[in-house]
């Protein structure tokens, strides 16, 4: 019980500011609706826990986002990234949070190209002119092994009504072709599919309406949150999946409900293109954490 409040304590003046070594504010940016709480923890901070993440996510009770992208510091890179999904679960990949913070730093630094660390590795971002940014998602995962599916199948035709494909891209998806993306009820639909036995670690869901061989429609239900405006990832792992289908180019422009990102499938990656806002600065009061400490079994 002493090491809980003690530990709440350390949460209280880091998030409130009455440790400034600590002081720890956060960040609201997103990239075509697809929004985040951005935690700059460069100079040391709180530890970012499940129930942490649960409660910021909470949209009534806390601020709300998609995603919860925490910069690090990196020996290699000019940050190292870590992101949680609303339901307080580890994401390895978030491609438009990727690009909102490399933005803010490319701002920061005043450089137009920087790389930044997560779960896929090192990944190059740089400015793509016109107010947009541009980040390498690296390569994308075919090996049934590695996205991972549950059992040794044909990734481009899985085993599952309605014939989708897999692809990874640093976390799993779960891509299905349409004759009408509007006409499918993404919420049953994406529930429905997103705990399938064949991805032992839930997938994301893609519905995907061909436009044309250089546009795609999507429509998202990410793992861990439920209905997106935008994702990176799933519009790396539709564009992917759609070329290997040969229903595109490897060069499609992908558009979200949010709006309209550009992916380009070359040798060294998936590139992904697209606008980002900055959208307000805050700071976590005190009483808001404590009372969150004061939730946390003991």
């Amino acid at each position: 019980m002493v090491w809980i409040r003690w530990r709440a304590l350390c949460i209280w003046r880091a998030m409130d500011g009455t440790d400034p070594q600590t002081r720890l504010r956060f960040m609201k940016m997103h990239g075509l609706g697809n929004d985040f709480v951005v935690l700059d923890a460069r100079a040391g901070g709180v530890t970012v826990t499940p129930a942490l993440a649960r409660v910021l996510g909470d949209r009534h009770r806390g601020i709300g986002f998609d995603q919860l992208a925490v910069i690090e510091p990196d020996a290699e890179a000019a940050a190292r990234l870590t992101f949680r999904n609303a339901d307080g679960s580890l994401s390895a990949a978030c491609g438009n949070a990727t690009r909102c913070v490399a933005r803010h730093l490319m701002d920061e630094t005043g450089a137009p190209a920087l790389t930044l660390r997560t779960e896929r590795g090192l990944l190059a971002c740089e400015d793509a002119g016109g107010g947009l940014t541009r980040v390498n998602m690296g390569p994308p995962v075919l090996d049934w092994r590695a996205i991972p599916l549950a059992g040794d199948v044909d990734t481009l035709h899985l085993p599952i009504e309605g014939d989708p494909a897999a692809v990874g891209m640093g976390n799993p998806h779960c891509v299905f072709f349409v004759e009408e993306a509007e006409a499918v009820d993404l919420v049953a639909f994406g529930h429905g599919h997103e705990t399938h036995p064949l991805y032992p670690e839930r997938t994301n869901v893609e519905v995907v309406q061909v436009l044309g061989p250089d546009a795609i429609r999507l429509r998202i239900w990410e793992r861990g949150t439920g209905v997106t405006l935008a994702s990176g990832s799933c519009a790396c792992a539709a564009a992917v999946s759609a070329a290997r289908r040969r229903l595109t180019d490897s060069k499609v422009r992908v558009e979200v409900d949010g709006g309209t990102l550009h992916v380009d499938w070359r040798d060294d990656g998936v590139w992904m293109t697209g606008p980002t806002a900055h959208v307000f600065d805050g700071v976590l009061t005190a009483a808001f954490l404590a009372a969150l400490a004061g939730s946390e079994p003991a």
